[in-house]
Order: C-alpha cells, then structure tokens, then sequence
C-alpha cells in the first residue's frame, strides 16, 4: 500500500466518521431545543406541570442553604449534602432567573454528556450506538429530565466512567463526590478490575466523600440529617412494590394515596410489609452483585460499565421508589456500555429506552390516571415496571455469561488464560473487553 492509499484510507474514514456524528447531533439540537420550550413554559405540555420543584421546592432550599443551614425542618429534604452543590449552582449564571439558570445548566450537562460519547464513539472499535442512546433516551422522557437535579447526577457517574477509565484515582474521586450528591454513583465502582486499580480507586472515592463530607458539615448544619430522613416513607405509587396497592384498591384495600416526603405514596395496611419486601429484594440484589465478583474471571474497564449499568439497574427496580428521573440514570449507564460494538448490554439498553418512552406517558402525561389507579395507570406500570425487570434480569443473564466461566478447571488443570477463555467461537470476547479508554 502507497502512501497515498494510506492518505485516502485515512480521509475516508474522517469523512465517514463525520457523517456519522451529523445525525445524533442535528436530533440533539431538535429535541433539546423542544425540551428548554417546555421547561421554559413556551411549549405547554399534557399533564402535570414538572417546573415547580425547580421554581418552587428547589428555590426554596436555595433560600435556606444560602441563609446557612440545610432545610432542616423540610422532610422533601433526603439529599446526601454535596446535593447543595446542584442546588445553589444557579448562582453561577446570576443574569438569570432561578428556574432558567437551573435548566440552562442541565441542558450544559447534557450536552457534555453528549460531547463525551461522542468524541468516545470516534475512537476505533466503538460505535455511536451510545451516543444514539443518549439522544433518544434522554428526548422521550421528556420535560422532567431538565427540572431534577438527576442529569448533573448522571453526567458525574458517565464522566468517571469514561474519563476514569485509564485513571482509577479519577474515577474512584468522581465515584466519592456523585455518591455525596445522590449515593447510587458509588455503584460505578462495583466493577473496578481487580488489585491496584480497586485499591485506588475505592480509597480515592472514600477520600473524595470524606474530604467533601467534613467541608460541608463544618459551613452548614444538618449535613448528615439526610440518613433518617427516608425512614418513614410509603411505598411510591410508582414503584414495582406499588402494583399490588393498585390491583388492592380495586378489592377493597381501604388504604390511601396520599403526598408525601415529596412524591406520591400509598400508605396503609401491609404497606410496611411492601416497603420491607422491597428492601429484602435490595438486599439479595447486593449479595448477587457481591457473588457475581468473587465468581468474574476478569475485571476490565469494559466490565466497569457493565457492571455499573447492572448495578443500578438492580437497585433501582427493588426501590420502593422509582420516580421518573430514576430513568435518567439508567440511560446514561446504558449509553456507555453501547458504545462498545461487541457490548452484550445491546438488549437490555433497548428496553431501558423503551421504559423511558414508557415513563413520559405515566408521568407527566397520564399521572392522574395512575393516582386513580385505572385501567390505564395500572396498564402504563405495568409495561414500563415489566420492561426494567425484563432489563434487569437479561443484564444480570448476560453479564454473568460474560465474565464467570461456565466450569471450573478440573483438579490438576490450570485455569484457561483470558485470551483462551475469550476465543473467537464467542464472538470476539476478547475485544469486548479492550479498555474503554484505550
């Protein structure tokens, strides 16, 4: 081969790969544009209006965090304390109101995210099929996904596991400060390659929470009062716990949906019970999570993702709560893992972004349908709560076929090298997992 075929090989693919990233970028322009008009009120949208936990709730704790303390008295208040820092970051852009400098700055996490998956999906042996998940995912769940602090939640969890690939001490410090903004980010790090990368980057992100934690605490009081704060909470009307109050109610349950501690809740007989149960499933999900890793052949940084997006698949469908931008997460751990072409999470990321369209139709659309427990509330759960248990078990299935071998070695055999284990009649698992960031 010529230099000048070597030249025109290379112009090529430039120009191929430029074709390729027009498209996510034209539909994320389109569909965020439509999404800053509905937040913003120019668009009126069906349903319930998703704006006043910004306008109204979150200016409110602004008030109280800038005055000194954490909204003590305020039971919608269960946020570890660097969720202050999402709170008060509308100062940053003081030309604007409350409310539009909060949706602004979600839209800029947006497109961050955006621009991460993309220049990562140029890379060779990547593929925009993350970043195609991002862009549809994060559109059909609608409104919501810019009026909860959640987006800038995920672009922490996304920029560690893409960032952090090749640098564990970034990654487990990103993992440390997410966990202080929402807890579930620390899941990132379920799937940390075994030995010096686990150690530096679980101390790193245990440095990171401690460091942040005792900064907090020493400038506002109350910075721990988040760990009671959900103690005395229902069962989520919209949770997978919740179907059995919606087919109940219908029998002559006599219990009640009522708001409270921030969303909607039933509460009344058996609903401890539920809310129990559902922590028992949490609880059998983490010992899964902990069986899985002590039986995995080998960790990499592909696996990270994986394992992450399982992770947080798991806790979320066990929650006694799954509110909408719940979803938002798992769309953001979905779109990494795809941006691997041999990614065995292709199905699972599918059903998630089928959840999320799901999602918008129960809330906000359809919301007092669900209260009312309808026929058309109940069908809409059913649906989007089946499609994430669906997600969750086919994720769990595959990610144990990938990395757990199928028979241990007999006694006086050594154990397959990683390259023999990960041969080509599997399809090339060897390349699955090359490090993300390499």
């Amino acid at each position: 081969m010529t230099v000048g075929d070597v030249e025109d090989t290379t112009r090529s693919r430039a120009g191929a790969g430029a074709a390729g990233t027009l498209g996510p970028v034209a539909v994320w322009l389109l569909t965020r544009t439509v999404l800053m008009l509905c937040v913003l009120r120019i668009i009126v949208t069906p349903g319930s209006d998703v704006t006043p936990d910004v306008s109204v709730t979150y200016q409110g704790w602004y008030d109280v965090l800038t005055a000194g303390t954490f909204p003590q008295a305020d039971v919608t208040w269960q946020y570890p304390p660097a969720a202050a820092f999402a709170i008060l970051s509308p100062a940053l852009l003081p030309f604007l109101g409350y409310a539009t400098a909060f949706f602004t700055l979600c839209l800029l996490c947006d497109a961050l995210v955006f621009g991460l998956l993309l220049l990562t999906a140029r890379r060779p042996g990547r593929s925009t099929r993350g970043v195609w998940v991002w862009v549809v995912g994060v559109a059909v769940l609608g409104p919501t996904v810019y009026a909860r602090y959640d987006l800038m939640v995920t672009a922490v969890a996304v920029c560690a596991l893409l960032v952090g690939a090749r640098r564990p001490q970034l990654l487990g410090a990103l993992a440390g400060f997410g966990a202080l903004l929402k807890v579930w980010p620390v899941l990132v790090l379920i799937g940390t390659p075994r030995g010096r990368a686990t150690r530096l980057s679980w101390s790193a992100a245990v440095a990171t929470a401690l460091a942040l934690l005792a900064m907090v605490s020493a400038v506002l009081p109350g910075a721990l009062d988040f760990l009671t704060a959900q103690r005395d909470r229902g069962t989520e009307v919209e949770s997978l716990g919740a179907l059995v109050f919606h087919v109940a109610r219908h029998l002559g349950w006599d219990g009640v949906v009522m708001f409270s501690y921030g969303s909607v809740e039933f509460r009344g007989p058996y609903v401890p019970l539920v809310s129990a149960l559902a922590l028992v499933l949490s609880v059998t999900a983490f010992g899964w999570l902990l069986v899985w890793r002590l039986k995995a052949a080998a960790l990499t940084a592909n696996t990270l993702c994986d394992a992450a997006f399982v992770a947080v698949l798991l806790f979320t469908v066990t929650s006694r709560v799954i509110s909408p931008q719940y979803m938002i997460w798992l769309v953001g751990l979905a779109a990494v893992c795809l941006l691997l072409r041999s990614s065995p999470m292709t199905l699972p990321a599918v059903l998630v972004v089928a959840a999320s369209a799901v999602t918008v139709l129960e809330f906000p659309l359809f919301f007092s349908h669900v209260t009312a427990s309808d026929w058309l509330g109940v069908t809409l759960l059913v649906v989007r709560n089946g499609l994430l248990v669906a997600a969750a078990l086919t994720a769990c299935a595959r990610l144990w076929r990938a990395t757990v071998p199928v028979t241990p070695p007999r006694p006086g055999e050594d154990a397959p090298a990683p390259d023999d284990a990960a041969g080509s009649a599997d399809g090339g698992k060897e390349d699955r997992y090359r490090l993300l960031g390499s």
